[in-house]
Parts: C-alpha cells; sequence; structure tokens
C-alpha cells in the first residue's frame, strides 16, 4: 500500500501495558492518527501518554494489543517503521562533548540518511539554534537541548513526528516561533502527534484530540467536533473569593458546580418544557452563597473540557472501587 492510500498513518487498537510491578499503564487503548492531521494527545500526569509513546519509539514492549503505522505491523517491522518517523523524547541525552551540528549529521547516520548540510542549516536557523552550532551541547541551556530534540526528531525528514512535551522550559515567544514552524511541516504533508499541558495550544493547533486518563481513552475524535458535541455552555459567577463547596446544596450539586479561586461555575442545559437552566443556576447560586459581584454566560474550552472528563473519570473509578 502506497502512503497516500492510507486514510491513517498511524492504527492502535487494545493497546496495553502492565508492568512488572503490577501498574498498569494503559488499559486497551484503541485510536487512530489519520494521516496528515496535527493530532494532541492529552491525560492528567500518569494517564499513559509517555508509555504510548515509548511504545511507539520501541523503548517499551507493550504486553497486549496491536498497531500499525504506515500500513505496517509496527511490531514486526520496527526498523523500518521507526526511519520513517521522528521523536521528541522529555529526557535528553546528547554526547557533552559533540556540537549541535554534529549531533545532527550524527543522528541522521543512525537512520541511513546522509546528512544533508543545508536541511541542518535550516534546522538550526528555524530553531535558533544557529549561533550555537559550534558549542558543546554541555555549554547550551536547557531550552536550548530542548530545542535541539526538536531538530534530532526531523533531521531525517519523517513522515511522523512525536512531539512528548517539546515545549517544557521554553520561552512564550520562542514557543509561538516554534508552533509556526510545526504548521510548516503539517501543512507540507507532515503528521505531527503532539502531548503537551499547554491545552490552549492544543486546542489552537490540533485537528484532531484524544483524552486519555489512568490508562483508558476518554474520548477521541476531531477537535472541532468534540468542541461542538461535547463541549457545553456554563454560567460563571464572579465572587471574587473562593467558595466552601460544603455549603452547595443538592440542588447546586445537580449543575456539575466547579469551583474556582473567585467563584464558582454551574452548567447550563434544556429544561423540561424548554428554555434553559440561566435564571435556575443563578438562584441555585444565590440561596447558597448570596449574590455574586458579577456572573456571564460562557462555552466550554478544551481545558474545561478536559478537566471536566478527566475528574468524572476519577470520581467513576472511586466510586466503582
Amino acid at each position: 500500500m502506497q502512503d497516500g492510500d492510507l486514510k491513517n498513518i498511524l492504527e492502535i487498537r487494545e493497546l496495553g501495558k502492565t508492568y512488572d510491578n503490577g501498574h498498569r499503564a494503559l488499559d486497551g487503548v484503541s485510536l487512530d492518527v489519520p494521516q496528515g492531521s496535527f493530532f494532541a494527545l492529552l491525560g492528567p500526569n500518569g494517564a499513559g501518554k509517555s508509555t504510548l509513546i515509548n511504545i511507539l519509539a520501541d523503548t517499551v514492549r507493550a504486553t497486549a494489543g496491536a498497531i500499525r503505522m504506515f500500513g505496517d505491523d509496527l511490531f514486526a517491522h520496527r526498523d523500518s517503521c521507526k526511519r520513517r518517523m521522528g521523536v521528541v523524547p522529555q529526557e535528553m541525552a546528547f554526547d557533552p562533548f559533540f556540537t549541535p551540528r554534529e549531533v545532527l549529521a550524527y543522528t541522521a547516520g543512525l537512520f541511513g540518511y546522509r546528512a544533508e548540510t543545508a536541511w541542518i542549516d535550516e534546522l538550526l536557523e528555524r530553531l535558533e539554534l544557529l549561533q550555537h552550532a559550534g558549542k558543546n551541547t554541555r555549554q547550551l541551556s536547557g531550552g536550548m537541548r530542548r530545542r535541539l530534540l526538536v531538530a534530532q526528531a526531523l533531521v531525517h525528514r519523517p513522515q511522523l513526528v512525536i512531539l512528548d512535551e517539546p515545549t517544557a522550559g521554553v520561552d512564550v515567544e520562542l514557543r509561538r516561533r516554534l508552533w509556526d514552524f510545526m504548521r510548516e511541516l503539517n501543512a507540507g504533508g507532515t503528521t505531527i502527534l503532539l502531548t503537551t499541558h499547554y491545552l490552549d495550544e492544543a486546542e489552537e493547533l490540533c485537528d484532531q484530540v484524544a483524552i486519555i486518563d489512568r490508562g483508558r481513552l476518554l474520548t477521541a475524535r476531531p477537535m472541532q467536533e468534540m468542541l461542538q458535541e461535547i463541549a457545553s455552555s456554563y454560567l460563571w459567577l464572579d465572587y471574587g473569593h473562593p467558595l466552601d463547596p460544603a455549603a452547595a446544596d443538592t440542588a447546586l450539586h445537580a449543575l456539575e458546580p466547579r469551583f474556582k479561586s473567585d467563584g464558582l461555575c454551574l452548567k447550563l442545559g434544556a429544561q423540561q418544557g424548554g428554555g434553559t437552566t440561566f435564571h435556575h443556576a443563578y438562584q441555585a447560586a444565590v440561596s447558597c452563597f448570596g449574590p455574586p459581584r458579577d456572573a456571564g454566560v460562557r462555552r466550554e474550552d478544551l481545558e474545561d473540557v478536559f478537566l471536566r472528563l478527566t475528574q468524572h473519570a476519577e470520581e467513576s473509578q472511586h466510586a466503582a472501587g
């Protein structure tokens, strides 16, 4: 099968990983990454994101399930699949006496490719490392070394790029320029799989999203579809200070309150007989906490949906336990 005929560059089926100590890091995860997509893989710390990525990168072995990458069985064709993907891991490991230019040339050779001087120069320039290209890597700052990891993952021009928290420790302006570069690569046909804790960036950059928690997949769908079908409207009430959740009554709990540092948010929906629950929600809050100093209706963004889904998953697990 030619790559141009592929609908999904990555197909994961019932993937599981249980460590020797009995910890189940992944529990039957199934998802598809469409070819050419900018795909966000999200989850709280310990959700299983890095385990999944390490399985893709062949540094961790799965205990169950199957993966097809570029149409091939990843576990049966590891070498050919690895040559066509690039991974930006969380951990940094460079020879401290190599320069960035030497790191990139050496990495290209590891993948079986001749080092392309022009492409290496472009990577160093776009990732703002060109003026540091002659330094030993031990002389680079943490942010520079993180950008060198990105360059290292791209040096062999992979069709699939996996970014595991690539902008941790990178300043805001530089992060924006890095994302501009990744958008260009994606527009050129490179599929990108991203994990990040910057959910606003994921919402802006990505056209597909999957959320996992405690090793289980909570949702996987196009970003806009998720925001349209899962995201809710909510009533935001500003009290100017934290509220005591213990003071919430049954009527307020029915509106799925989320307490924040300056007040709370209440989920809005349709009441029986038509109309919205705005008045009902407002009165429920006033009966518990008095009138707020400000209020308004908002729609959930990706961070709101993420927090709601993962919180619900945690509550369901506690109830089952």
